[in-house]
């Protein structure tokens, strides 16, 4: 695991970008956070799906691209990242309305990695508010985030019901209806 370990550090590694909250928390934080909730709070122990969640926003957001993430991790990982990378060429909009569309199709270890993404995003809005963002953008998140998460329902009871716990203290309704 340590061969791993250190593949994921190079790999998903710290490229200096930063959270958009007041503190500039490093990006990193996220992708490992995301890791430890599926661990910690949706008892996954799939490998997989574990390095997947590190990796989920790599391509996104450095400069490594699916292949390099196979030839490090193989084609299963690289799949699963594959699975939760959005499309960069098509606009904002396009982009959350095929993460609402397409949450329901994915596969069982792409979906986990979803709704911990989803569940730790959610909870940094909790806790501070986004530089630069309203309370409108907020809700507008946390909206949305409810309309992902209820195609990925009867993935994780745990992930699930935490999600529901904290759209809830915001009075946004969970599941969502997609119509």
């Amino acid at each position: 695991k340590q061969w791993y370990q250190r593949r994921v550090a190079i790999t998903a590694g710290d490229s200096g970008q930063r959270r958009k909250d007041s503190a500039q928390t490093p990006y990193i934080n996220h992708p490992v956070g995301v890791m430890n909730i599926l661990s910690d709070e949706g008892d996954i122990s799939d490998f997989d799906v574990l390095i997947g969640a590190v990796l989920h926003d790599t391509v996104e957001d450095t400069d490594t691209t699916l292949d390099d993430i196979e030839s490090e991790f193989g084609e299963g990982i690289a799949g699963i990242v594959a699975e939760v990378t959005d499309d960069k060429s098509l606009s904002k909009a396009e982009r959350k309305h095929l993460q609402v569309v397409n949450a329901p199709h994915k596969s069982y270890q792409a979906k986990l990695i979803k709704l911990a993404d989803k569940l730790y995003n959610l909870r940094d809005l909790s806790r501070e508010k986004p530089v630069g963002w309203t309370d409108e953008r907020v809700l507008e998140y946390r909206v949305w985030a409810s309309k992902v998460c209820s195609g990925l329902i009867g993935t994780n009871d745990h992930l699930e019901n935490a999600i529901k716990e904290e759209l809830q203290a915001y009075n946004v309704d969970f599941p969502h209806s997609n119509k």
